[in-house]
């Protein structure tokens, strides 16, 4: 029998809070001076991972808490 093993992964909120207020993944890019290849892969969760440069660019412009961008979940294997 195989040992389960916990793992980590983060799920990013980008989509859900920039709808709620109207802001594209263009006007984001643009307003938070990032790439648009990098706020895609955020806004698909298709990113394992974001510098918190990034992330604090993004809550800037979002008005929101860094915190509030990603969850932190739990995935047993």
């Amino acid at each position: 029998m195989r040992k389960r093993t916990k793992s980590m992964y983060i799920k990013f909120h980008v989509k859900e809070i920039a709808e709620q207020k109207d802001i594209s993944r263009t006007k984001l890019s643009r307003r938070a001076e990032i790439n648009y290849a990098t706020i895609n892969a955020l806004w698909n969760n298709e990113s394992k991972d974001a510098m918190t440069q990034t992330l604090a660019k993004i809550a800037r412009v979002l008005n929101c808490k860094i915190s509030e961008l990603y969850t932190v979940m739990d995935d047993e294997i």
